[in-house]
């Protein structure tokens, strides 16, 4: 699983938690928040067992309904962002056009791997610079 993937998961968790401890407050249930936000029961349903993330729209109605801060629902502290939204130390040093390429990679199958790992040693041996074990 993809960081990307883990931070997604973890604020439909998040937010699923939220609106559950919002709408309990609000001593409703879960179809009545759905009909004043405008989405049927099941969907409604879906975003509070943490399954489904709403629309921009929808988060809004949300807030509004249930009366709760959006930054609360998604997580934000307005003093310091939470650690699922900040970039690994790795990641904030690399240069935009490594990160660029690094995603390409990603897509890459087994075979175009082989290609670009041997066109990247074959520039360092060209340049002068000791490659890492190509059998890696």
């Amino acid at each position: 699983m993809t960081d990307r993937q883990n931070r997604r998961e973890w604020l439909a968790a998040h937010l699923g938690q939220v609106l559950r401890e919002a709408r309990q407050r609000a001593a409703l249930t879960q179809a009545d928040v759905a009909e004043r936000i405008g989405v049927v029961t099941e969907v409604f349903g879906r975003l509070e067992r943490g399954n489904l993330l709403p629309s921009v729209p929808t988060l809004r109605k949300l807030c509004r309904v249930l009366h709760v801060d959006a930054n609360v629902m998604l997580g934000l502290e307005v003093e310091k962002a939470p650690s699922w939204m900040e970039a690994p130390e790795h990641e904030a040093d690399e240069p935009p056009e490594l990160r660029r390429l690094v995603r390409a990679l990603r897509r890459m199958d087994a075979a175009q791997l082989a290609v670009v790992s041997s066109t990247a040693h074959a520039l360092l041996r060209h340049t002068g610079q000791q490659p890492d074990d190509p059998s890696e």
